[in-house]
């Protein structure tokens, strides 16, 4: 009886086999298991390791190991959920986890601005100004993905500033020169590329922005239609507007056409995102949210196998519909 209980405690374990191989737990796990991240020469220490001390590994221990990976998303604190990009946003990375074997859990933010609770991996929406999760996901070794960018990080974006770019030179194109820029909360990167993008388009045609073109939609309906109604009531003649999104687009097409003007034949509108139903008849800029998802995933699958980092900006296209007309003499 002493015997049998001798042998099972000098059983060997996987620390015994890291130890004796000078590689993590990690890396022996990962062999274990047939996973990437451990090149040719290190795989075949390890086996020979596993081989010469009869290392077998604990079935129960292996069974939780080969669980599906649990991904966590993170919205900024500032984000509104219930808004119809980020619905969208999350339906199209529940589908692209869900299809490569992955768990999928929202992570609130906490007063700092910090998730509340931590995953396997990390996907973070909302890239803003100082944004603490950066440092704190490094610190902590949870590997995650950033839409947005940040330098030395892994991340991936849709080109807002070349949306930026794409919408203003079209109104530049069709004879606007006094055309609004509709932003919304600038701390966040895509605003601030979106509006560059602006600022650069009216650069190259010589014009400069004007400070009482530059209205605040804050990134909803309500408060773009707040903000447009009242610059044309205050006296703005402007006979364009670049919305950064498609709800604010909604929103100040209704205060244009609220103030007894026509979209497109007085004001041209411009949004972003195109969003189905929201961003339909919409003159917009459409981002591949599904490929923005499917990428996000791929880079965070490449963090969990220790792979480099990487980083990967999608392209975006100028959609042409009903509202956006030449200027009229």
């Amino acid at each position: 009886m002493g015997t049998r209980k001798d042998a099972r405690m000098e059983r060997p374990k996987i620390q015994d086999v890291a130890r004796q191989a000078g590689v993590s737990t990690g890396t022996v796990s990962r062999v274990l298991n047939g996973r990437p991240g451990v090149s040719a020469s290190t795989r075949e220490l390890v086996e020979a390791e596993i081989r010469r001390l009869g290392y077998r590994p604990d079935m129960a221990a292996r069974t939780l190991s080969l669980q599906p990976k649990m991904l966590g998303v993170s919205l900024s604190a500032r984000a509104r959920r219930l808004t119809p990009f980020l619905m969208l946003f999350i339906e199209h990375l529940l589908e692209r986890t869900r299809e490569d074997g992955y768990l999928l859990t929202e992570v609130p933010a906490g007063p700092d601005g910090l998730p509340e609770s931590l995953a396997d991996g990390m996907i973070l929406h909302g890239a803003h100004d100082d944004d603490p999760r950066l440092e704190y996901l490094e610190a902590a070794g949870v590997p995650f993905v950033l839409v947005g960018h940040a330098e030395g990080v892994r991340w991936v974006m849709p080109d807002d500033h070349d949306g930026g770019l794409q919408a203003t030179r079209h109104l530049i194109r069709l004879g606007h020169r006094e055309i609004i820029h509709l932003g919304g909360q600038m701390d966040q990167q895509a605003f601030q590329d979106r509006y560059r993008g602006y600022r650069d388009a009216l650069l190259e045609a010589g014009t400069e922005p004007q400070r009482r073109l530059l209205l605040d939609g804050d990134f909803t309906t309500l408060s773009a239609y707040r903000a447009v109604r009242r610059a044309f009531e205050d006296g703005v003649r402007a006979t364009a507007l670049f919305a950064a999104s498609d709800e604010m687009a909604v929103g100040a097409i209704a205060a244009i056409e609220d103030v007894g003007l026509r979209v497109p034949l007085d004001v041209s509108v411009v949004g972003f995102d195109d969003l189905p139903e929201v961003g339909e008849g919409l003159t917009t800029i459409r981002q591949d949210i599904g490929r923005i998802c499917e990428t996000a995933v791929l880079l965070l699958r490449e963090g969990l196998a220790l792979q480099p980092v990487r980083n990967v900006t999608l392209p975006v296209q100028l959609i042409v519909r009903g509202t956006t007309a030449r200027r009229r003499e």
